[in-house]
């Protein structure tokens, strides 16, 4: 057995035992989960991220069962690595590579958390206009993650089959990121809105569905007179769903402007939707004062984009996955001590613009 799917493999098996232990131990019972909760819990998921962090420094050779100075060579090619390795010394060529990896991964991590942040906003609404309650949100998160995890790594190995089949469609990738960077900043100030009635889910779900009319506590799925039927419940798992998969069409090439290996996309992707249902109970109730990271996520999203497009002569100029890492941070740390040092007034009069 290759070393590839024993690493994966692991990596599958400790994503599973946690979600079990998470849903069986710290879950057996419907309630609202409450601040203190959701910090032990972001707490947690932040620390396994940095752990992998070290262990990818120390073992992410690993990974591809790198064993020679020539199979080195031949992974960092593969993958584009912006590293530069040292003919005929082989531990600190290694030692750069991983230390490169883990770099990428972290970085990845981090892009992925941000963005995830957006997703926030989304499931905030949906929750919102279809009335759930509170103690239901985490089984819908839940199961929400579960699918969100097949579909990201179906996305992120189809993705990397076109890269490496199909080098060019990283310009596509990076001339999508900037065009969606440039409409969320235009869009910055528009008020979203979500019509239970009128949302394409729930009008895909009508069709071959029967719906229930009323919430059934945590059901998804009931049987009224021999006929099984669907609750709003299951409808609002869908949506988030739908909204996930939205998600994924930005993010996931945002990745690939960082790394090109698909596992390193696949375990940032991962982690950072792991730790998703803890920020949403997190922010859920101040979400709204970090009025400015909307526009942070645009400059993420225009700044990755751009550097896909010119990722040659970023490459021969020395930009680094450290530079990355930096810039992403700055962004990011901008667009919150700005939503705080400068709160949002309400009540601005009709048409003056702010942003």
């Amino acid at each position: 057995m290759s070393n590839e799917v024993l690493f994966f493999g692991g990596f599958l098996l400790f994503v599973v035992a946690m979600l079990a232990i998470d849903l069986g131990v710290f879950n057996k019972k419907d309630h609202a989960v409450s601040l203190k909760e959701a910090a032990i819990m972001s707490i947690v998921w932040v620390s396994f991220a940095i752990g992998f962090y070290f262990l990818l420094t120390r073992e992410g050779h690993q990974l591809h069962g790198i064993e020679t100075y020539a199979q080195l060579e031949a992974i960092t090619r593969e993958h584009l690595h912006n590293i530069k390795l040292i003919p005929g010394d082989f531990l600190t060529s290694l030692h750069i590579y991983r230390q490169n990896l883990a770099l990428e991964f972290i970085t990845g991590y981090l892009v992925e958390y941000a963005l995830s942040v957006d997703n926030i906003f989304v499931m905030v609404l949906v929750f919102s206009a279809f009335g759930v309650e509170e103690k239901y949100y985490h089984r819908v998160l839940f199961w929400g993650i579960i699918g969100a995890v097949v579909m990201r790594f179906i996305f992120i190995f189809v993705g990397a089959a076109l890269i490496a089949e199909f080098g060019w469609i990283l310009y596509l990738f990076g001339a999508f990121l900037v065009y969606t960077g440039v409409m969320m900043f235009i869009n910055r100030n528009t008020e979203e809105k979500i019509d239970p009635q009128n949302h394409k889910v729930v009008k895909f779900a009508s069709r071959y569905f029967s719906i229930h009319p009323e919430f059934v506590g945590n059901k998804f799925f009931i049987k009224r007179d021999g006929k099984k039927m669907v609750t709003p419940l299951f409808i609002v798992l869908l949506i988030v769903e739908f909204t996930d998969l939205i998600f994924a069409v930005d993010s996931i090439p945002a990745i690939f402007a960082v790394t090109k290996d698909p596992y390193i996309v696949f375990f940032s992707n991962i982690f950072a939707i792991l730790g998703l249902r803890s920020m949403f109970f997190l922010l859920v109730n101040i979400i709204h004062k970090f009025h400015y990271l909307k526009v942070g996520l645009a400059f993420l999203l225009v700044f990755i984009g751009l550097k896909m497009l010119a990722h040659d002569w970023l490459h021969a100029f020395g930009f680094t996955t450290m530079h990355s890492l930096i810039v992403i941070l700055l962004i990011l740390t901008i667009s919150v001590v700005a939503s705080l040092l400068f709160p949002k007034q309400l009540g601005h009069p009709e048409g003056e613009k702010h942003l």
